[in-house]
């Protein structure tokens, strides 16, 4: 055989071998799209990762022009990310978009797919814990600087500040509640603040872990005495059901939002095998931003653990009920309000009901230092699912809601209005 048809021989069995492995193993559309760099990949990747670290977002952020990258060290080891987009004017009060960097723990066995494996399904959803809770916020804040830096009609006055914080999911206390007064954010000169959050939320209600006790007379579980510890609580359990179900009448019958009532859930108690000299209950009690605090202590004091019943109390307000100039955590939503009327400009208009909250989040601390801050996402036509099994964001969602950040951005970073 010559040199020549001895290498058109071996070229085509080459191609032959190619040709018969493709046929083994087909590349699928999906196959195309993992390969592919593209916001809904990215934001699988980012889900993919268990517990969110700054590694993947600094990454990213270190492709999008200008953006300076700082990692904060507060108190834990995961530490804070915090991203700056220079505006042409930094003397402006600037913008603060925050997200969370924890997402809370599943069980994979209640999962129709893994829940870290941001599965895509043939109708667009994609399947992953932290979908809605909240990776597809703080991603969808970069996909949207991106896609603004690359436009060179982009001048923004203001600087734009992204921050990530870990544990918001276990109250944040010890991360953005001490971010806030650090000498850092105080030189962040922030004016105005967008949190995390499913609709529009302008406040949060604020939790009391409430513990009442009761003391009495010990003894045998088969005697009877009057005024046991356990009688008197019982009685106080009784009072405090009332008020309970007189606060969930209002939201039955259509009078107040869940949010915008008192609530207060039995979460524990004390029982033996004896009559004890002292027995505790504990409730979560949820306070609407309206809520008088000392005439809800007046009647936990006279009502629900009275002295005359040999009773005591004690209540660990985890943050204030108000700012610190004393007004309730609640940020405007009128013409008092300039960025609240750039935010409904930049949404075309068109806003979910304004809500309060029914639990809480890192917003209250800015609330709490006087800044305007409002919970906004934008995710259209999808069932809530945070903290639930089979959580997922249609992809047709999440890339609107890029868009709708990249209007919102815009408007709030060149706008002098603010203030």
């Amino acid at each position: 055989m010559s040199k020549h048809n001895h290498h058109h021989h071996s070229l085509l069995l080459s191609t032959l071998l190619l040709l018969s492995l493709s046929l083994l193993s087909p590349t699928t559309q999906s196959d195309y799209q993992q390969q592919e760099d593209t916001p809904i990949t990215r934001f699988q990747k980012y889900l993919r990762i268990n517990t969110a670290a700054t590694t993947f977002l600094t990454t990213f952020s270190a492709s999008i022009p200008n953006l300076t990258i700082q990692l904060l060290h507060l108190t834990t080891p995961q530490k804070p990310l915090l991203l700056t987009l220079l505006g042409s004017n930094p003397s402006l009060p600037s913008i603060l978009l925050n997200s969370h960097l924890d997402s809370v723990p599943t069980e994979p066995n209640k999962w129709s797919h893994p829940p870290f494996s941001a599965f895509h399904s043939p109708d667009g959803k994609i399947f992953a814990g932290g979908a809605q809770d909240d990776k597809c916020i703080g991603l969808q804040y970069l996909e949207a600087i991106k896609n603004r830096v690359k436009d060179s009609s982009f001048k923004p006055l203001r600087t734009i500040h992204v921050s990530y914080v870990p544990d918001e999911e276990i109250g944040g206390l010890d991360e953005m509640a001490k971010f806030v007064k650090s000498d850092v954010f105080n030189g962040l000169n922030v004016g105005f603040v967008l949190d995390v959050e499913f609709r529009v939320f302008y406040a949060d209600r604020t939790p009391w872990n409430l513990v009442i006790r009761a003391g009495g007379m010990p003894g045998h579980g088969s005697r009877m005495f009057d005024n046991s510890a356990m009688e008197n609580l019982i009685k106080s359990v009784e009072v405090v059901g009332k008020f309970r179900e007189n606060q969930f009448d209002l939201v039955k019958a259509g009078l107040a939002a869940n949010s915008e009532v008192v609530s207060v859930n039995p979460v524990y108690g004390f029982v033996m095998n004896m009559q004890p000299s002292e027995a505790e209950a504990g409730f979560d009690v949820r306070l609407p931003p309206t809520t008088d605090p000392d005439l809800l202590k007046r009647r936990i004091a006279d009502e629900w653990a009275p002295a005359t019943r040999n009773m005591t109390y004690g209540i660990t307000e985890k943050v204030p009920i108000r700012d610190y100039k004393g007004r309730p955590l609640m940020t405007p939503t009128d013409d008092s309000n300039p960025w609240w009327s750039l935010l409904i400009t930049a949404a075309g208009g068109k806003l979910a009901k304004l809500e309060i909250l029914p639990s809480t989040t890192d917003a209250r601390f800015t609330r709490e230092m006087g800044i305007p801050t409002l919970g906004f996402s934008p995710m259209k036509y999808t069932p809530i699912l945070l903290h639930d099994h089979n959580e997922f964001l249609k992809d047709t969602v999440y890339l609107v809601g890029i868009k709708v950040y990249e209007a919102l951005i815009k408007s709030l970073s060149s706008s002098e209005g603010g203030s």
